[in-house]
């Protein structure tokens, strides 16, 4: 068998196991092994000193082995305190784990998780000596975090590889070699098949191993391909802040928790991603205020299954109270008990700063009990904005989706939720031809498209990935050409929808966040309003109501008072009356 092999059997093995005990994963791969040829190994041309490598050769023959692995994996470690610095393993010297001011050049493919994942990969890069580049060309390391949830999203990344190529030829030339990684869903997917069909691809980091870069990054520097694609049942980067990314930004990402338990059929996520753990409210409630005093205005809580947030890091909180659910659904997993739970944490992250928004996604319609709705509707700095996603219009597929609600708890559901938060904006998803869907249940999508009216909307084609329960138990039997058939028809009747839910806004005046300069204008601004729609409105003065008789322009992180002229099914257009703050703006909208 490959060493290759070996290595990614036992990670299969170890994660039976307690899995944080397993902390690196060395592929011994290239000069290692024979099997190898020796025309993929960098010349001796290429090292720094003749010497590295034997000596690298060296320390790892005398390194751990695959048995290392299975006993360190039965003995839970002692975690270090934050100011302790992990000892390298036996192949690798503390120095050859830094940075040296090498180049990292970060590309981000995906959902806003991998926003948040390249951030917290950044930051441990950055503590290891890194640099930050935003020129290609000059990179020494290219990481590509990436995306799993469709094949296209993949495709996207194989493309994107095969155009880096010629740039690696040419960097093997040079003293310093570039070196390539894929981050996150597709590396954890497709593991080996990553190293296997595209030889420059030197390191895979999956979505629990970014505290490992370092250590991947100084094995690959040898001319070693290295991975780490190990799941974690309690890895959340709790004492990881996130370094953000754009120095101008007014928003923020925070992940909360990672992972997913729902297990619905069509999903790829808790295969890539692992089982649900939250981080303690105490680290997440540190990251925002330090957001706060960084003067942001905008925080989005993140999750896989964000509303699912449970706790359990404070055993005095560990009690036997049951999850409350939506009435009518129902979950795939036992009930779970105790813990600090999202409506606590909401409401603690809504009080540091009442001038800073606050929304959540992505969440699941099961797990929006009435205190979590009653809290949106009371704070004024929670958006009134509910992303809730459907999926399909039709009981029975959901059913095959195995989602945990019918179409008449879902309708019921929204009904509650827009009497309990009046004026909510909704948004949701939506997937066109799953398995075994009929033009009974596409159609019932589309009524559930019109009478529910979603302000926002994400709609796609059924894309089936391997290791769900759908690729296991159902069959993929909707033609290409009738998936993309229907998905046009949903996008179409959302569009309709949208527009005529977005009109309702002609005429009222809104709060919006300014983002900066509009994209299709040099003399428009465009922000965000509460319910996360674009607004756009020209650059020109206007009164500042915070400083009486003043007139200013509007800068980034303002909020600002628009009355709205016109609509369409993604934007809104208006002009700016003044700009005041979220407090004072509860008296005009």
């Amino acid at each position: 068998m490959h060493p290759l092999q070996c290595v990614l059997r036992a990670q299969r093995c170890l994660r039976r196991g307690p899995l944080a005990s397993v902390s690196w994963l060395l592929l011994r791969t290239c000069r290692a092994h024979s099997s190898v040829p020796s025309s993929e190994c960098p010349s001796p041309e290429r090292q720094q000193e003749d010497g590295v490598w034997k000596d690298f050769s060296s320390r790892l023959a005398t390194g751990p082995t695959f048995q290392d692995f299975l006993r360190s994996a039965s003995v839970p470690p002692e975690q270090p305190s934050s100011s302790e610095v992990e000892d390298p393993p036996p192949y690798l010297t503390v120095d050859e784990l830094l940075g040296r001011q090498r180049r990292v050049y970060l590309e981000t493919y995906g959902c806003q998780m991998n926003v948040n994942d390249t951030e917290i990969a950044w930051s441990i890069l950055q503590k290891s000596g890194y640099l930050r580049t935003s020129d290609l060309q000059e990179a020494d390391v290219i990481l590509l975090v990436t995306c799993s949830i469709r094949e296209k999203a993949e495709q996207t990344i194989w493309n994107r590889l095969h155009q880096l190529k010629p740039l690696k030829s040419k960097r093997l030339r040079s003293r310093v070699p570039l070196r390539i990684g894929i981050l996150g869903c597709m590396a954890e997917r497709l593991k080996e098949e990553i190293l296997n069909r595209e030889k420059m691809v030197d390191i895979l980091a999956g979505p629990d191993a970014y505290r490992d870069l370092p250590r991947l990054l100084a094995v690959a520097e040898s001319g070693q391909q290295a991975a780490n694609v190990l799941l974690s049942l309690d890895e959340t980067y709790a004492d990881v802040m996130p370094v953000q990314t754009s120095p101008s930004a007014t928003s923020a990402f925070v992940s909360i928790m990672r992972g997913c338990d729902n297990m619905c059929s069509y999903c790829i996520v808790p295969f890539t991603r692992g089982r649900e753990r939250s981080r303690p409210v105490a680290s997440i409630l540190e990251e925002v205020r330090k957001l706060s005093e960084q003067g942001l205005k905008e925080v989005t809580l993140l999750g896989q299954n964000v509303n699912s947030f449970r706790d359990n890091s404070e055993v005095q909180f560990n009690n036997a109270v049951s999850t409350n659910l939506s009435r009518g659904f129902s979950t795939n997993y036992k009930a779970k008990q105790g813990g600090l739970r999202f409506a606590h944490l909401l409401d603690q992250v809504s009080r540091i700063d009442p001038e800073m928004r606050i929304r959540f996604t992505s969440p699941h319609p099961k797990d929006f009990p009435d205190e979590v709705l009653q809290l949106i509707h009371e704070r004024d700095n929670i958006c009134k904005q509910i992303h809730l996603p459907a999926q399909s219009g039709s009981s029975r597929v959901l059913e095959a989706m195995r989602r945990g609600y019918s179409r008449e708890a879902y309708v019921e559901l929204i009904q509650h939720i827009r009497e309990s938060i009046p004026g909510v904006s909704l948004s949701s998803d939506f997937i066109a031809g799953f398995c075994g869907e009929t033009e009974e249940d596409h159609l019932q999508t589309v009524s559930l498209l019109r009478e529910v009216r979603y302000n926002i909307g994400f709609l796609f084609a059924y894309s089936m990935r391997q290791k769900t329960r759908a690729y296991h138990r159902l069959k993929d039997d909707i033609p290409e050409e009738v998936k993309l058939r229907r998905l046009e028809e949903l996008i179409t009747v959302f569009r309709e929808e949208a527009t005529k839910a977005n009109k309702s806004f002609v005429g009222c005046t809104q709060l919006v966040l300014v983002e900066g300069p509009s994209k299709r204008s040099a003399t428009d601004l465009c922000g965000r309003n509460d319910g996360n729609l674009k607004v756009i409105f020209a650059d020109v003065e206007m009164e500042d109501a915070t400083d009486s008789g003043l007139r200013v322009r509007a800068q980034p992180g303002d909020y600002v008072l628009v009355k709205i002229t016109s609509a369409s099914s993604q934007t809104l257009k208006g002009h700016v009356l003044c700009k005041t703050t979220l407090k004072d703006s509860t008296a005009y909208c």
